[in-house]
């Protein structure tokens, strides 16, 4: 049985403490590899445009090229939207019975898990791993918790661009290209 991390996100941007907290879930939970898979649009954010797929793929590509533990795969982009993560997992295990998903979730998403589209039936089928960079305390959970003090957000790196101050070492520099190549948050975040 194949042990695979599945870590979901619309990653606007992909940045520094995504990637410490997949390698860290890869090494503690002792896991084949890490699968990103942007999401086209989240149905919790329903009410923010995210920055256009192709370039949220973009990113992540480039972020994760030099690691062969980490993994892409942009099935929900190809999906209509909103991404839920059971119609993802399902697809996963129908291609291959065997694997053990452990799904990879920020803290800020503890509190309105139980919310999720399928929520009992997708617990049913991953283990959850909380990725905790410290900046939300996680108390009570009954999942898996990975934590590292890592006060790195996607909020705060689109409120850098957008008010001219540098994302460098947030970012992996392939990624701040892209931003600035792509001329992306300009405008303070939503």
């Amino acid at each position: 049985m194949a042990r695979i991390g599945i870590y979901g996100g619309t990653f606007d941007p992909i940045h520094a403490a995504h990637l410490i907290l997949a390698r860290e879930a890869l090494e503690c939970l002792q896991l084949r590899r890490i699968v990103f898979v942007p999401a086209a649009i989240s149905p919790h954010k329903l009410n923010q445009k995210p920055t256009p797929a192709a370039v949220r793929l973009e990113m992540v590509q480039a972020a994760t090229r030099d690691d062969a533990d980490f993994a892409i795969d942009d099935r929900e982009l190809r999906r209509p939207s909103p991404s839920f993560a059971i119609d993802t997992i399902e697809e996963f295990l129908r291609e291959d019975p065997d694997l053990e998903i452990y799904y990879l979730v920020g803290s800020d998403n503890l509190p309105r898990l139980d919310t999720w589209h399928r929520f009992d039936e997708l617990r049913k089928l991953v283990k959850f791993v909380v990725l905790n960079r410290g900046t939300i305390g996680v108390t009570g959970s009954a999942f898996t918790t990975i934590r590292r003090q890592i006060d790195i957000s996607a909020t705060e790196i689109r409120n850098r661009v957008a008010t001219g101050r540098s994302i460098r070492y947030l970012v992996p520099p392939a990624v701040e290209e892209i931003i600035r190549c792509h001329k992306l948050y300009q405008e303070h975040t939503r």
